[in-house]
């Protein structure tokens, strides 16, 4: 009875914690679905933004966005309304996500984990606007430079909707997820996986595979892959530098004698 009794106790725990788990992705459904809703009444205007590098990289008054089959559209605005949504809503469901993590948690586990929440938002973001208001000007002005004749016919970019879009949400998640690389490297520095001295002497290493991942996630165009490849360089050695102040501090903290004990 006594054994059964003790089941029962650590089984009661994990239930309550199954429910909080439930209670709080609903919640984050809850804030996609209603982030969706108001995303999908503003779908002209946000596929409007989305087009802007698009329209400035064709001369004025030129180009055009077409579609070839009569549902294309609206499951365009669909998936635009949809990756909007998502953004809009993160900050909750970051938020519901931290709420269920956070009580197993020590204090000081609280306050070296936050920063990294905080940052992950900040980079993300700064590697979707390089993407937006950068790279794919940059990029499409170089697509379109291949217009022109050959064999007598004129070669005349008319991208659809849907292809268009697809291009666009490659670029943004890519720059983004990618500017994501110092919250990744700090926290396997700060859980002892990897060192700092490991990364320095594998930084030829590092270079190589930071350029082959820019070939793989960018489109074939040269100009794209050089500016996402760079800034990830950029951040590999600025995660380093935080390293190396991290590590100091905790030589520091370590090497600071414990306060003697009152006598009670």
């Amino acid at each position: 009875m006594a054994v059964i009794k003790d089941i029962d106790e650590t089984q009661a725990p994990l239930l309550d914690h199954l429910i909080e788990l439930r209670a709080r992705l609903v919640r984050c459904i809850l804030a996609l679905v209603v982030a969706f809703g108001v995303c999908l009444y503003f779908a002209d205007p946000i596929l409007g933004f989305l087009i802007q590098p698009l329209k400035a990289a064709f001369p004025a008054g030129e180009g055009q966005l077409i579609f070839t089959k009569l549902y294309e559209v609206f499951f365009v605005e669909l998936k635009v309304a949809l990756f909007a949504g998502f953004c809009l809503s993160f900050p909750i469901i970051a938020n519901q996500l931290w709420a269920f993590v956070a009580p197993g948690l020590y204090a000081k586990e609280k306050r070296a984990f936050l920063p990294f929440l905080l940052a992950t938002p900040i980079l993300f973001g700064a590697g979707a606007a390089l993407a937006y208001y950068v790279v794919m000007p940059t990029a499409f002005r170089w697509f379109l430079g291949f217009e022109g004749t050959a064999g007598g016919l004129e070669i005349q970019a008319l991208p659809t909707a849907n292809e268009y879009l697809g291009l666009v949400m490659q670029f943004i998640l890519a720059f983004g997820m990618s500017f994501l690389l110092p919250v990744l490297l700090l926290l396997l520095h700060r859980a002892g996986i990897v060192t700092r001295e490991q990364l320095v002497g594998a930084r030829r290493y590092v270079i190589v595979l930071v350029v082959a991942l820019a070939a793989i996630i960018t489109p074939p165009d040269p100009g794209s892959q050089l500016l996402l490849a760079i800034p990830l360089l950029l951040l590999f050695e600025g995660s380093l530098i935080l390293m190396r102040f991290t590590d100091r501090k905790k030589i520091q903290d370590e090497a600071e004698p414990e306060e003697p004990q009152s006598a009670s």
